[in-house]
């Protein structure tokens, strides 16, 4: 297969979950050709967040479903494993198809929540519209087995157990409840429940080194979300020694060592996730936070007006550099950048103690005019 002739110019892939079919050191090699960057995680820079399969057999329905809401609440555009692939020119896309999404929805009776899941974690034939005729039939079997007291997640889960989905359009499915297996599907009336490999295996084409890394990363994040701060510390550094050149690993393990309270260590993790990356808008605002912390004012300072200058969208070293400003006494600094503050926030609580802080720095002026 030949790739596209490559990617929009500045395209930021964030991956959550490892990929199930395709190393992610191929793919990131892959997008870098085609003059894009792929990282594990999700940063402020992250355009394009992939949702690889794996992430399926590591969290639950409600969990992915808060992550899918949050990606997409933040103004990125979500893919699929399989849509990726194909984006990059890596995958073959499925024959031409017709069927919108509300087509769909209407002539399947499956909700629009569980399509979109579905559909993120390629349990059809297409990714997105436009959708194919044989989309629509697993779209009734979905909607008939979420009838039956299926979820989306169970669906999704089974179903690459058995090959390419489009192979199920011919199959009779039915929910395992019935059999003690809720999380399952079943095949002909219940007989055999699917089974066997991945969709889209490539067999060799991975190599022990990247299961590991994978698996390890998930770890640690799963670690770091869990509270175990230095067990997931622990982890990121497994995941440094394999891969030295992961900027967000280094900034993971550098919040884990501050949040246990290795304020030193931590500094140094976030200091190597800036050399890695120097755009690395949140380390440098990370970094900023720890100087402050130990009254390292000036440094403090430096850093948050480079973050400012990565990110000017990025409201929080805003509100921080003019707190910073204001306990120096600097008024008309903390003036100006809780201005620019509320230019870019206007109706959270921070909003409204930056509207404060205007204030008390006019009514001080004036004092001192009159």
């Amino acid at each position: 297969m030949t790739a596209q002739a490559g990617l929009v110019p500045g395209v930021v892939f964030g991956t959550i979950g490892a990929l199930a079919a395709f190393p992610l050191r191929l793919a990131a090699r892959e997008v870098e050709r085609q003059h894009g960057q792929l990282q594990r995680g999700v940063t402020r820079r992250t355009t394009h967040v992939v949702f690889g399969r794996t992430r399926l057999t590591k969290a639950g329905d409600a969990e992915i479903e808060r992550r899918v809401a949050a990606e997409r609440a933040a103004g990125r555009s979500l893919i699929s494993e399989n849509g990726f692939l194909r984006l990059l020119g890596l995958m073959k896309a499925p024959e031409a198809s017709s069927l919108s999404r509300q087509s769909l929805i209407e002539q399947s009776r499956l909700s629009g929540a569980d399509l979109d899941l579905l559909s993120l974690f390629d349990a059809f034939e297409h990714d997105g519209e436009p959708y194919s005729f044989r989309d629509l039939i697993l779209a009734r079997k979905y909607a008939g087995l979420v009838a039956g007291g299926a979820t989306w997640g169970a669906i999704a889960r089974s179903v690459h157990r058995s090959g390419p989905v489009a192979s199920l359009t011919a199959k009779s499915l039915n929910v395992g409840s019935q059999h003690g297996r809720p999380d399952a599907i079943y095949l002909e009336g219940g007989q055999s429940e699917l089974d066997g490999q991945l969709l889209f295996d490539l067999g060799s084409a991975g190599s022990e080194a990247d299961d590991t890394l994978e698996e390890l990363f998930a770890e640690a994040e799963a670690a770091e979300e869990g509270g175990d701060h230095d067990g997931a510390a622990a982890l990121y550094q497994r995941c440094l020694a394999i891969d030295p050149s992961d900027a967000i690993a280094a900034f993971n393990r550098a919040n884990c060592l501050r949040a246990g309270g290795h304020a030193a260590d931590a500094a140094h993790d976030y200091a190597r996730a800036i050399k890695l990356d120097p755009a690395f808008v949140e380390a440098w605002f990370n970094l900023a936070g720890l100087m402050s912390e130990q009254g390292r004012d000036a440094s403090a300072r430096r850093h948050l007006q480079k973050a400012i200058a990565l990110d000017k969208t990025y409201a929080d070293p805003v509100f921080n550099l003019a707190r910073l400003e204001f306990d120096a006494g600097n008024l008309l600094e903390a003036r100006r950048n809780w201005a620019r503050y509320l230019e870019l926030d206007t109706d959270s609580e921070w909003a409204r103690v930056a509207a404060k802080g205007v204030q008390f720095v006019d009514l001080q002026l004036a004092r001192t005019a009159g």
